[in-house]
């Protein structure tokens, strides 16, 4: 789901730069309210862990990759699609720089696929179903979706930059991250269940923040 340097015209670009600058400026304002000496090392654990799971990349036609990504995990755990943002702007520049994974012009549309669409998918589908069939199910399928919808609006903007055309992209895209997602949505219910059961402190699920 990486998008490297040169996919991505530069005027694109900078309209995804311009989204993430703006979803930086509110996600400092929510670490500033919410991280303490508790959160910030759990965000540093959770960030090294979403950057090993984003270096496990799985090749699909027209030149991107296929990868779990983590948004849901990061989501619910801090109940705040900001903390994504914070986590993936840092993992995705860090494996730009470093490992040449994704690009720093394309940096922007990797945020915002991975990071604010994910995030936002995965957790409010969660919010949305959890009194309807209980908290792990709707986990599950939060991380499922949030990882196929991010996936398919790589493909959206892939057609938009003419890379690749919109059909093959789509099914090539949404095929790989549908069986993706699955590993996802173990993984993710398999780290929030742990949470609860061994260090419950760390979550904010409670009834006055929405859960």
């Amino acid at each position: 789901m990486h998008v490297p340097d040169g996919f991505v015209p530069l005027w694109q670009c900078a309209i995804y730069y311009v989204i993430l600058i703006i979803a930086l400026y509110f996600a400092q304002k929510w670490a500033r309210n919410n991280l303490d000496e508790k959160r910030v090392p759990l965000m540093a654990v959770l960030a090294a862990g979403i950057f090993a799971i984003m270096s496990m990349n799985m090749p699909i036609p027209f030149g991107t990759s296929g990868h779990m990504v983590g948004g849901t995990l990061i989501a619910l755990v801090f109940l705040a699609p900001e903390a994504c943002v914070i986590v993936f702007f840092v993992v995705l520049l860090l494996q730009a720089l470093l490992f040449g994974d994704g690009g720093i012009t394309t940096l922007g549309l990797n945020v915002l696929n991975m990071g604010i669409i994910g995030g936002c998918v995965g957790l409010y589908t969660f919010k949305g179903l959890k009194n309807l069939i209980g908290k792990y199910p709707s986990i599950a399928i939060g991380a499922w979706l949030a990882t196929l919808i991010a996936a398919l609006a790589c493909a959206v903007e892939m057609t938009i930059a003419g890379t690749f055309p919109l059909v093959p992209g789509l099914i090539a895209m949404g095929t790989y991250h549908a069986f993706i997602g699955i590993i996802e949505a173990v993984l993710t219910v398999i780290v929030i269940y742990a949470l609860e059961k061994f260090r419950p402190d760390l979550l904010v699920w409670n009834k006055n923040e929405g859960v």
